[in-house]
């Protein structure tokens, strides 16, 4: 039900867990063993312990996320893995030029592999709409 805003939680810098196979109780479980706070839509998950996201789309999603657990000034975007979680290392466009399109190394000037899955990243046309909704839920434009 969240999996958009896990993965924007990923972009914005969160160490965040996303299985969308677990059941309830491994849920739970993993929120408790690794102090995490349990994001949900399901109210019977969030009267276990979970939160209940009431929030309807991404960017007010986001907003009640940052005001309940009082994240403002805590994001470091475009420092983990949207995909896996994984923390992203900065890569120098000599070494970026074997690991993306032709394309992509000719337009780019700034690249970053994740160190867990090694999916490589770089800042293509899709940061402008990325930026775009980071100003739209309050944060400043980051420079990465």
């Amino acid at each position: 039900m969240l999996g958009k805003l896990a993965k924007w939680l990923r972009i914005l810098g969160f160490d965040t867990f996303f299985d969308c196979s677990a059941n309830d109780e491994e849920l739970l479980k993993i929120a408790r063993s690794e102090e995490r706070a349990l994001l949900t839509k399901d109210r019977e998950l969030a009267a276990k312990g979970g939160y209940l996201v009431m929030g309807k789309g991404l960017e007010n999603q986001v907003r009640e996320i940052f005001q309940r657990f009082h994240l403002t000034g805590e994001a470091k975007p475009f420092t983990r893995c949207p995909v896996c979680n994984g923390e992203l290392k900065k890569i120098s466009r000599k070494d970026a030029e074997k690991l993306v399109p032709p394309l992509a190394f000719k337009m780019a000037t700034k690249f970053s592999v994740c160190r867990e899955c090694g999916k490589v990243y770089w800042d293509g046309t899709h940061m402008v709409r990325m930026k775009s909704l980071l100003r739209n839920i309050g944060l400043k434009e980051v420079n990465k």
